[in-house]
């Protein structure tokens, strides 16, 4: 495993931004291009002492599946359990996320690659459910593998709710 990364949270805010991810509000610099490596950038989201910054983590990919392929990258240089829970949750309920919004998503966006399901069986949740069974299943499981009382599917959902009103608000 590599060192943790630490990033400000104004400098996760600004490689969002620079992503055209605009998610989080906060001070952003002035430099419009991004800082960091994609998996450095997904390994702090992941590792953020800021539960905004974490779940950032699911518009991040729902707006750049190509990222998928940095994906595992990051979770191997992430240092401990949790950040590396907190990636395959986030990243798993973006997978599903992107399933159950496809017509939405190609509308504001047009024809996306698909994000690979890479941590779904290492969760223990079935994926070939449908979207929501799906998502009901993971938010249970990240109940039981983490031990916090969250409301985990409100919380896959909202993150994707707010990011796609957001890419329509862009669009029109």
């Amino acid at each position: 495993m590599s060192d943790t990364i630490f990033i400000s949270e104004d400098q996760l805010v600004s490689e969002l931004w620079a992503r055209d991810v605009r998610f989080l509000m906060g001070k952003r610099s002035a430099i419009s291009t991004p800082q960091l490596t994609v998996s450095q950038l997904v390994a702090a989201l992941a590792q953020s002492e800021d539960p905004r910054a974490r779940f950032s983590l699911i518009p991040l990919f729902l707006r750049h599946p190509e990222y998928s392929a940095d994906v595992t990258a990051a979770d191997k240089a992430l240092s401990t359990q949790a950040s590396q829970l907190t990636l395959r949750f986030y990243y798993t309920a973006a997978v599903f996320l992107q399933r159950k919004y496809r017509a939405r998503i190609i509308h504001i966006m047009g024809e996306q690659p698909q994000l690979a399901d890479l941590f779904s069986k290492k969760l223990g949740v079935l994926s070939n459910k449908s979207p929501n069974d799906a998502l009901i299943q993971l938010a249970k499981q990240h109940h039981a593998l983490t031990g916090q009382f969250v409301n985990w599917l409100g919380t896959y959902e909202h993150a994707a709710d707010v990011w796609l009103r957001q890419m329509e608000l862009q669009k029109a």
